[in-house]
């Protein structure tokens, strides 16, 4: 009997120095798990940085030197073109201002017919674009009346508006005023004129004085 009660207080004996084991072993690990944090302050910047918006140039061209200057200003800045074409195009006879009963010279004379009609005066995703330059030739002191009613067509609200000119011998007079004054909305800003065959140098020169 005596044996038996030694034999079971050894198996006690052990049985509680194992757990206090255990117990060591669990009282050795952390308490707290730390859980990874994400900087999100990177992401947030680039949800908020402005990419700004793209660039258009609009033209109408009689004799092909207002898409001249067009195609330099739309290259050096990687903007989109977009021509105002007559669905009644002008012919060189149209063109002749010196001829009195040519059409440009009846336009001038009739304000009434100066009302020309274009393929299209709208442009797709017309709001993606935040600037927009508006090229002419310049018809006796004023734009020429082909960009009349893309001017009257779209709203120009939230966009930067810059006009340029071509034209022989005509300075930009205030053609630019005129046209801000017919649109109604949109920053217009002060306006260039080239001459006829104004060189590369020189528009892209004026194209990114603009600090575009």
């Amino acid at each position: 009997m005596k044996k038996l009660t030694v034999l079971f207080l050894s198996i006690m004996l052990v049985l509680g120095l194992a757990a206090c084991g255990n117990n060591n072993t669990n009282n050795t690990e952390p308490s707290t798990t730390e859980t990874p944090t994400t900087d999100t302050s990177e992401t947030e910047a680039a949800d908020t940085e402005s990419t700004g918006g793209k660039t258009l140039v609009v033209y109408y061209s009689a004799s092909g030197n207002t898409e001249n200057v067009s195609n330099v200003i739309a290259e050096t800045l990687g903007a989109d073109l977009f021509e105002l074409e007559p669905v009644e195009p002008y012919s060189n006879d149209d063109l002749n201002w010196t001829n009195d009963d040519s059409r440009v010279t009846r336009e001038h004379e009739n304000e009434d017919e100066r009302d020309v009609e274009l393929v299209s005066a709208t442009v797709d995703n017309w709001s993606e674009y935040d600037t927009i330059f508006i090229g002419y030739p310049i018809w006796w002191g004023i734009a020429a009346w082909p960009v009349d009613e893309f001017i009257e067509t779209n709203d120009f609200t939230g966009k930067t508006v810059i006009p340029f000119a071509t034209s022989a011998s005509s300075g930009m007079g205030q053609s630019g005023e005129l046209l801000a004054e017919m649109a109604g909305t949109g920053d217009w800003q002060e306006g260039q004129r080239f001459r006829s065959g104004a060189s590369e140098d020189d528009i892209v020169a004026w194209v990114e004085g603009l600090g575009l």
